[in-house]
C-alpha cells in the first residue's frame, strides 16, 4: 500500500495537543471503517456482558427468591453461554480489527517516513544525526502503533463500558447510580495532573534514547577506529555516561507512573467500597434484591475499570502525542523537488559550465563562496585545489543541485542551471568520492545501482574492464555475484573505488565529479586507479578535486581556492611560473618527494 504526502504531510504545532489528535485522525485515513467496526463490536461485548449480569440477577431472583420461575433453566444457562459466545466472539472481532488498523498504519507511516526521508534536503541531513533519525523512525512510530493497537480503541471501550453500565445500574436504581460515579471527577483531576508532567519526563527520555542511539551508531561505524587507537575504554565510559543519563530520566518517568497508579487505586478502590456498602444496606432495608445487588456487584466493576483505564490512557496518551510530535517534526520537512524544472534539452547534453559571480552561504553572513566565475568547454577537465575548508567540495556540490547557489548564476548549456530538474542534473552527474560507499549487496549490485534498468552482464563487465577491476572480481569464488560487507569491507581500498569507478562508468555521465579520488591508496593502486579514471573522463566534462598536485597536473584549467575565492587560475605551466599557493605546494611536495626518492635510493 502506498501513501501520498497528502495524507501524512500536514502542519502541526508542537505544543498543540488539539492539533495532534487531529493529526492522528487524518493519519487513519483509510482504516477509520476498521476502527468503528472494532468499536462497534466492544459495545456488542459490552452489551453482552452486561446482559450476563442482568441474567443473573434475574435467575437469583426468581429461583433462589419468593419469586415464580417462568424460564425454564436450561434456557437460562443456554443464556448465560450464548451471551459468553457472543461476548467472546466480538471482543475477538474487535481485537483483529484493532490489530489491522494499528498495523496498517504503522506500516503506512515507516514507509512514508523512509519515502521522505530519502526525499530530504541536504541541508537536513547535514544537520540532523543518523542516531537521532533512526530512533524516531523506530522507537517513536513503534510509540504511535501502541497508540492506535491500545490508546485509541481504549476510549472508545471506556465510553461504551461505562456508559452501558451507568445506564443499566441507573435502571437497577437510580441512587447505587449516582453513588457508581462520585469518584469520576477524582479520577479526571488526577489524571489531568500527571498528563504534563508525564509528557516533559518522556520528551527528556526520548531524547536521551536519541542521544545513546546516536552513540552506539557512531560506535559501530567506527569500531575499526576504536580498535586501531585502543580507545574501548573510552568509548565504554562515554556510552556508560550517556546510558546512566538514559537511567536517571527513565528513573524519573517511572517515579511518575508509580505515583500515579497507587493514587488512582485508591480512588477507584474508595469507590467501590462506598458502592458496596451502600448496595449492602439497601439490601438490609429491603430497597433491592439480592439479585440486583449481585449484579450490582458485578456491574460497578465495569465502571471502576474503565475510570481506572481513563486514567492510563490519558496519562500513556501523553507518551504516544510526544513520539508522534517528534515523528511529524521529520514530517513537517519539506521535501527537495526533484523533478521541478522546466527546461529538459532535446539533444544530449554538452556538459558546458559557466559560473558568473557566483556565491553561496550556509548561514547568512557567513559565506562559503564569493564571486565564483570561470569557464569550462565540453570535454574539458577543470581542476580544483586549496586548503581544507576553501569551498573545493561545496562548489561541485552546487553542480547537482545539492546546494543552491545564492548569489549569481550558473549556465550549462547556456541555461541557468536552476531551470533544470534535480533529477535529471543527477542523472548527467556522475561522483567518484575519495570514500566511495557500497552497499551491502553483490558486486554486480553495486555496480548497477545506479542504472535503475536491467543491465546485460556484458555491459557490466565492459564498465569494470574500463574500470580495470574485472580480473579481480573473476578471482572471488563467486564473481560478480560476490557479497560485499558492510561498507565494503570484502574489499580493499583500491577495489571499492575502481568498483565505484565501474558504477560511474556504467551510468555513463556527461559530467563528472572526482573527489579527491586517489588520496587514499598506495602508489600502485593510484596508477591503476589513474588509468581508469583517464578512460573514464574521455570526452566528459569534469571536475577534479585532489591536494596533490601530480593529480591535477593536466587539467585544462586549475582553480586555487582559498577562503571560497578563487586566487588564482591557469594551466600547471602558468601557475608555478607564478607566485602564490600552486607554486608553493608545488614546491613543497616536489621537495618531498625528492627526499622520499633518495632515501629510498640510499636504503637498497
Amino acid at each position: 500500500m502506498s501513501i501520498s504526502a497528502s495524507v501524512l504531510n500536514f502542519d502541526l504545532k508542537k505544543t498543540a495537543v488539539s492539533n495532534r489528535l487531529k493529526g492522528l485522525w487524518r493519519m487513519m485515513s483509510g482504516f477509520r471503517w476498521h476502527y468503528l467496526g472494532a468499536t462497534l463490536s466492544l459495545g456488542v461485548a459490552a452489551l453482552a456482558k452486561t446482559s450476563t449480569y442482568l441474567l443473573l440477577s434475574y435467575f437469583v431472583d426468581h429461583y433462589f427468591g419468593n419469586g415464580t420461575r417462568p424460564v425454564a433453566l436450561p434456557l437460562i444457562a443456554l443464556g448465560f453461554v450464548g451471551l459468553a459466545m457472543v461476548e467472546g466472539g466480538f471482543s475477538f472481532l474487535s481485537g483483529r480489527l484493532t490489530a489491522q488498523t494499528a498495523e496498517g498504519i504503522t506500516r503506512r507511516l515507516r514507509n512514508y517516513l523512509f519515502d521522505h526521508i530519502q526525499h530530504l534536503t541536504y541541508t537536513y541531513h547535514d544537520k540532523t544525526q543518523t542516531g537521532e533519525l533512526i530512533q524516531r523512525c523506530t522507537s517513536d512510530v513503534d510509540a504511535v502503533r501502541r497508540f492506535f493497537a491500545d490508546q485509541a480503541i481504549g476510549v472508545g471501550r471506556i465510553i461504551l463500558l461505562f456508559t452501558i453500565n451507568f445506564v443499566a445500574i441507573l435502571n437497577l436504581h437510580p441512587r447505587l447510580g449516582l453513588v457508581s460515579i462520585i469518584a469520576v471527577p477524582f479520577v479526571v483531576v488526577t489524571s489531568a495532573f500527571f498528563f504534563r508532567r508525564v509528557s516533559k519526563a518522556y520528551q527528556a527520555f526520548q531524547e536521551q534514547d536519541a542521544i545513546l542511539t546516536t552513540t552506539l551508531q557512531e560506535n559501530l561505524s567506527g569500531v575499526r577506529v576504536v580498535k586501531a587507537f585502543a580507545r574501548q575504554a573510552f568509548e565504554k565510559e562515554k556510552f556508560e555516561r550517556e546510558n546512566w543519563e538514559k537511567f536517571l530520566r527513565g528513573k524519573k518517568l517511572t517515579r511518575m507512573h508509580s505515583l500515579f497508579w497507587p493514587a488512582s487505586d485508591i480512588l477507584c478502590g474508595a469507590q467501590l467500597m462506598v458502592g458496596y456498602i451502600v448496595g449492602a444496606l439497601m439490601v438490609i432495608h429491603g430497597e433491592i434484591t439480592i439479585g440486583t445487588f449481585l449484579a450490582y456487584l458485578g456491574l460497578v466493576g465495569w465502571i471502576i475499570w474503565p475510570m481506572r483505564n481513563l486514567g492510563r490512557l490519558i496519562v500513556q496518551t501523553s507518551t504516544g502525542m510526544v513520539s508522534f510530535g517528534r515523528v511529524s517534526d521529520i514530517i513537517k520537512q519539506e521535501r527537495e523537488p526533484l523533478d521541478e524544472g522546466e527546461t529538459l534539452p532535446a539533444a544530449d547534453l554538452r556538459g558546458e559550465l559557466t559560473f558568473e559571480n557566483v556565491g553561496f552561504h550556509y548561514e547568512e553572513g557567513s559565506p562559503v563562496l564569493q564571486e565564483i566565475s570561470f569557464h569550462c568547454r565540453p570535454g574539458q577537465a577543470v581542476a580544483l585545489l586549496g586548503s581544507t575548508g576553501s569551498g573545493k567540495t561545496t562548489l561541485v556540490n552546487l553542480l547537482p543541485r545539492f546546494y543552491e547557489y545564492t548569489s549569481g548564476r550558473i549556465l550549462l548549456d547556456g541555461v541557468e542551471l536552476k531551470r533544470y530538474s534535480r533529477r535529471y542534473l543527477r542523472q548527467q552527474i556522475g561522483i567518484v568520492e575519495q570514500e566511495p560507499f557500497l552497499f551491502s549487496r553483490t558486486i554486480k549490485e553495486n555496480i548497477t545501482y545506479g542504472v535503475g534498468r536491467d543491465v546485460p552482464q556484458a555491459e557490466i563487465e565492459a564498465a569494470a574492464k574500463a574500470a580495470a577491476i574485472h580480473d579481480v572480481i573473476l578471482a572471488f569464488p563467486d564473481g560478480y555475484d560476490t557479497l560485499v560487507g558492510e561498507k565494503g569491507v570484502t574489499l580493499s581500498g583500491g577495489q571499492k573505488q575502481r568498483v565505484a569507478i565501474a558504477r560511474t562508468l556504467l551510468k555513463n555521465p556527461r559530467i563528472l565529479i572526482l573527489d579527491d579520488s586517489t588520496s587514499s591508496v598506495d602508489t600502485e593502486t593510484e596508477a591503476e586507479i589513474r588509468d581508469a579514471l583517464d578512460t573514464l573522463m574521455r570526452n566528459r566534462t569534469t571536475f577534479i578535486i585532489a591536494h596533490r598536485i601530480q593529480s591535477i597536473m593536466n587539467a585544462d584549467l586549475i582553480l586555487v581556492l582559498d577562503k571560497g575565492r578563487v586566487v588564482q587560475r591557469g594551466v600547471h605551466e602558468e601557475l608555478v611560473a607564478q607566485d602564490g599557493i600552486y607554486r608553493q605546494i608545488y614546491e613543497i611536495q616536489t621537495r618531498i618527494e625528492a627526499e622520499l626518492e633518495k632515501e629510498i635510493t640510499n636504503a637498497s
